[in-house]
């Protein structure tokens, strides 16, 4: 199994800055894309940014210029750089990993989901 941990998130002022990470662990052969969701109370989830192996990266309108999303392969970890933040921002952020864990003789698909972390963007 894979196991994802977040952190960074907390209480900011608007237009302020924060950076979320997230590693994940396990006995992982191949990571394929990860991303960031956020969930505000009473919204649905929502794909906040993701990136490929290949480094090609996709981000939500609202979020294009201000956030940045970064992966290191040798750490199985992936980053949001959240720059000018605003209320509106405000949600519980969750990282999302998909690859391959397993051996090379048996491999299997992986769809894993960190724990949430808070992020609150308010004077």
């Amino acid at each position: 199994q894979v196991q994802l941990v977040e952190s960074g998130g907390g209480l900011v002022q608007p237009g302020g800055s924060l950076r979320l990470s997230c590693t994940a662990s396990g006995s992982i052969l191949r990571i394929n894309a990860m991303g960031w969701y956020r969930q505000a109370p009473g919204k649905q989830r929502e794909l906040v940014a993701a990136i490929t192996s290949g480094e090609s990266t996709n981000y939500a309108d609202s979020v294009k210029v201000r956030f940045t999303i970064s992966r290191d392969n040798a750490k199985n970890a992936v980053y949001l750089q959240m720059n000018s933040l605003k209320p509106e921002d405000t949600a519980v952020y969750y990282c999302n990993v998909k690859g391959q864990y397993g051996s090379v003789w048996l491999r299997h698909d992986f769809d894993s989901w960190g724990q949430g972390t808070q992020v609150t963007v308010s004077s």
